[in-house]
């Protein structure tokens, strides 16, 4: 396995933890709020709404990775 491989696959492995940690974080919380499903949400997540939604942040970070790999590879193919 290259060192590049290695390195997306650690940053991948990063991610899915992350995602895993938040979600677990994310379900704790909904489960202290117990009866009112629709609360108010927090100032922070009404203030930045698309920063926050981790739905946003997995596309912005797939294509960012996707243009990095992009580059990388018009960059160092032989033609």
């Amino acid at each position: 396995m290259s060192m590049y491989t290695l390195i997306i696959l650690l940053i991948g492995v990063g991610i899915l933890g992350y995602s895993l940690v938040y979600t677990l974080f994310v379900a704790k919380e909904r489960k202290a709020v117990k009866g009112d499903i629709d609360a108010e949400l927090p100032d922070n997540v009404q203030k930045h709404a698309y920063i926050r939604n981790p739905i946003f942040l997995t596309y912005v970070i797939f294509f960012g990775i996707v243009l990095v790999m992009i580059i990388y590879f018009a960059l160092t193919w032989n033609w």
